[in-house]
């Protein structure tokens, strides 16, 4: 079985090319990140604009590089939501335009499940059920997740997502846009221990974060001028690594689950990653990443959660294109796939 996956949430356009035998057969990724840096944000228009010029091109990349005929597919998978509605919308146009020119079903994939998927890209051995940490832009949860679409929010944050805490804190210090990965670098800069910024919700029980009043903490200790900017960059990312990995405990300790996995853009945090592979060694627990490249939005993994569910039974919509996309989808929501 070949599935084409496309996914345009947010700002970057991926295009990718599954086979239940043969694994990836080829993926294209285009970021916006030079678009939108002059603007310190995605702008969503733009965002749309683009998807819209890059989206063919990078098709026909990925048919060419595999050697497959569209006609040959057996579906195409598309980010249905949640994301920017504009983007969204223009990748499941064309999604279903190119599935319905080629006489093959649509479906529409959930972008977290995509991310949480994303490991059994280079994991065969991965199995359900596990604890998912999806840590990222917009999301920062723990999702017990059972099986392909028995998922359930176990804990969240309750402001800022992560990765945009990094960012924010970003901004703060001055640094460009994308701010997470610029500040990721300036920390390796810093020196240990010359600060120490508050570990938010430690001190209460449940999983649920709040990374929020990190960044006012940042903002005391800058305009106290008595920390370089490397040493709080340091200071932050280690608030962030401790809080993130003793809740992933707690996950695992309230779950039974027997395997973790972290997935979403901020998993591809070296500090991160080292921290929470520590506490599964503690543990006992495997833990499983997607490899950096598949951290961020791709369509890799689009493809590969549309393969797991049309395996599965989902059922596919092999009529003439109806559009639509759900900016805001949550992933409780998703029903685990039930044949036809």
């Amino acid at each position: 079985m070949k599935v084409l996956g496309i996914e345009t949430s947010c700002d970057e356009t991926g295009v990718a090319l599954i086979d239940s035998e043969q694994g990836l057969l080829a993926h294209r990724l285009y970021s916006q990140t030079d678009l939108h840096a002059i603007y310190g944000g995605v702008v969503p228009e733009l965002a749309s604009r683009d998807h819209i010029r890059r989206l063919l091109p990078l098709v026909r990349a990925v048919l060419d590089a595999a050697g497959v005929d569209g006609r040959e597919l057996d579906a195409v998978a598309y980010t249905g939501g949640p994301g920017l509605l504009g983007a969204l919308l223009t990748g499941a146009s064309v999604a279903r335009a190119l599935a319905w020119g080629w006489g093959v079903p649509a479906l529409a994939v959930h972008h977290l499940e995509g991310h949480l998927l994303a490991p059994f890209l280079d994991d065969a051995g991965l199995e359900f059920p596990f604890l998912v940490l999806q840590v990222s832009g917009g999301h920062t949860q723990l999702i017990h997740a059972r099986a392909l679409g028995d998922y359930e929010l176990v804990g969240e944050s309750i402001d800022d997502a992560a990765g945009e805490a990094f960012d924010k804190t970003a901004k703060l210090l001055g640094l460009g846009y994308p701010g997470g990965p610029a500040l990721a670098r300036l920390a390796e800069q810093g020196e240990s221990g010359v600060l120490r910024l508050p570990r938010p919700m430690l001190d209460r029980p449940g999983l649920d974060m709040s990374f929020s009043g990190l960044k006012t903490a940042v903002l005391t200790a800058l305009k106290k001028q008595a920390y370089r900017p490397q040493d709080v960059a340091r200071a932050f990312e280690e608030a962030v690594t401790d809080t993130l990995v003793e809740k992933t405990r707690r996950g695992l300790e309230h779950t039974g689950a027997p395997t973790l996995v972290v997935a979403g853009g901020v998993a591809a945090n070296v500090t991160l990653r080292a921290g929470l592979q520590a506490m599964g060694r503690r543990q006992g627990v495997p833990v499983y990443f997607p490899r950096p490249e598949f951290c961020t939005d791709n369509g890799a993994m689009i493809a590969l959660a549309g393969l797991r569910r049309l395996q599965a039974g989902a059922p596919v919509d092999r009529g003439a294109p109806v559009v639509a996309a759900r900016a805001r989808w949550p992933l409780a929501e998703l029903d685990a796939p039930v044949p036809a």
